[in-house]
């Protein structure tokens, strides 16, 4: 597993990058789409565990893509067509978050580390500010949007333990030479 990003310069597209971006975002979907818990105005679940993760797999351009794609078609399919537009938003800036705070250089050698925890962190702050505020907006009240806050404050909390514990497991796995 190595991490990529621009300043490594992106793999360029080709039916590899293609096909592994896709199965992350099926990946997403499957996380974000199954285990639904709900909370006001939506639910919470765990496809943002993966979305912190997709450093480990793929550089930013595809995670943001896999991010964005995986929790979109979750919305449209678990019947929250109208969440489509700002999750796509949503999940992309927490992909930045990621990558901007991990930058470039970082692998699963130094996946336990203080700048990992606080990526994981400023994309959940990120991810609670973007649906509070979009369902302000979609609502028509902040009152609203507010209704969401805990819920989201508990599945950012949540994700990023199942992400570490994963981390850690992943950790384990030697790097695949075939891939």
């Amino acid at each position: 597993m190595t991490t990529h990003s621009a300043s490594q310069g992106e793999p360029a597209v080709s039916a590899k990058t293609i096909c592994i971006t896709a199965v992350l975002a099926a990946f997403v979907f499957i996380m974000t789409y199954v285990p639904k818990i709900p909370i006001p105005l939506g639910y919470a679940h765990l496809g943002d565990a993966v979305i912190y993760l997709l450093f480990l797999f793929i550089g930013r351009r595809q995670a943001g893509l896999a991010a964005s794609v995986g929790s979109a078609f979750a919305d449209l399919i678990g019947g929250f067509p109208i969440w489509i537009i700002p999750t796509l938003i949503i999940k992309w800036i927490m992909v930045e978050a990621v990558f901007w705070v991990i930058r470039p250089g970082a692998s699963k050698t130094v996946f336990f580390s203080v700048r990992t925890v606080a990526a994981f962190a400023l994309s959940s702050i990120w991810m609670v500010i973007g649906y509070t505020a979009s369902g302000a907006i979609l609502y028509g009240s902040l009152a609203a949007g507010l209704t969401m806050v805990p819920g989201l404050i508990g599945e950012g909390l949540v994700n990023m333990a199942v992400a570490l514990a994963a981390g850690a497991a992943l950790r384990k796995v030697p790097e695949s030479r075939a891939v």
